[in-house]
């Protein structure tokens, strides 16, 4: 995607957004995320990631997207990169979520408004209360009346 004053912002709202994503996916061994890059069973990683992101987002909001990567040298941590596709109501975001030793980031490459706005805040806006609301709201049971 070609960066604009508005991208930052953006990857910031997906970044907060799919941080407990990204913290199940840190649990998973590197070395079985780049077996499954490495032999292609694109099937089982997008089971891992709809299995992280079931516990936090309404069903078929986070996916895994085309494919993946990885970095891996003999002086430096593996670095798991992975294509995800978020489709919130009315915007679908395609990116890709890094995953190194200690951190993760997002890169947008695409961000596709159903129903853009002439206002670039207004789609910021926009996207931010539409990943708000498929996340899953978490509900306590009432104390039972004594």
């Amino acid at each position: 995607m070609r960066k604009s004053e508005f991208s930052e912002k953006r990857e910031q709202i997906v970044a907060e957004a799919i941080r407990p994503i990204a913290t199940e996916l840190r649990l998973i061994d590197a070395a079985d995320f780049i077996a499954l890059l490495r032999f292609e069973s694109y099937a089982s990683l997008a089971d891992l990631v709809e299995s992280a992101a079931e516990l936090y987002f309404l069903p078929g909001t986070v996916n895994f997207g085309l494919g993946g990567n990885y970095n891996l040298d003999w002086n430096s941590c593996p670095e798991i990169i992975l294509d995800l596709e978020l489709k919130p109501r009315g915007v679908t975001v395609y990116a890709r979520l890094v995953l190194a030793a200690d951190t993760a980031g997002i890169e947008i490459s695409h961000i596709n408004f159903q129903q853009p706005s002439s206002d670039p805040d207004e789609n910021t806006a926009f996207l931010a209360k539409s990943l708000e609301e498929a996340k899953f709201v978490k509900s306590y049971p009432l104390p039972l009346a004594s």
